[in-house]
């Protein structure tokens, strides 16, 4: 039977070389002269620590990121961009977390727009991945096809294609 996995992993490095790139830009740009911004990866908890001035330079910052995100070709919806900010004296702290992995939820939710199409395939959650198993390579292709056209506000990658 073929198969493959639907999965939504980031490879950190290219992720880390993200995130130096943009604190490079960050440190070069004329409104962020004189300030004491700094952008950090926590890759063992994985999140990004801003640390800066005011709201208006944290977003600045979001924006740098998102955009270094995009031209590394790393999918932007991988980061929980919260509403978790908060001050520290004169200064304006926010932890964004990175998504890694597909949560019970959204698994659930995948399977569910798959059983809706209506295509002759298996579909089993492992973890943080699922399994989708069929006889034909075909299906498995709609049901990429399918998944493709979803929403599910994180970035999918199917690996393991086995004929």
């Amino acid at each position: 039977m073929a198969s493959f996995d639907v999965v939504s992993k980031i490879d950190l490095q290219t992720l880390d070389n993200a995130i130096n790139v943009a604190f490079k830009e960050i440190n070069t740009r004329f409104d962020f002269r004189d300030s004491s911004t700094e952008v950090e990866l926590d890759k063992k908890n994985l999140t990004v620590h801003i640390l800066t001035e005011n709201d208006m330079r944290l977003e600045a910052v979001e924006d740098v990121i998102r955009k270094r995100l995009i031209r590394q070709q790393i999918e932007p919806s991988c980061m929980d961009f919260g509403k978790q900010h908060y001050a520290s004296g004169n200064k304006t702290k926010k932890d964004i977390r990175i998504k890694q992995g597909i949560d019970k939820d959204t698994a659930r939710k995948i399977m569910a727009d798959i059983k809706a199409s209506g295509i002759k395939v298996q579909a089993q959650i492992m973890d943080d991945q699922l399994r989708v198993t069929s006889k034909k390579i075909d299906d498995l292709q709609k049901v990429i096809a399918v998944l493709r056209s979803g929403n599910y506000d994180l970035p999918l990658q199917f690996t393991n294609m086995k004929a």
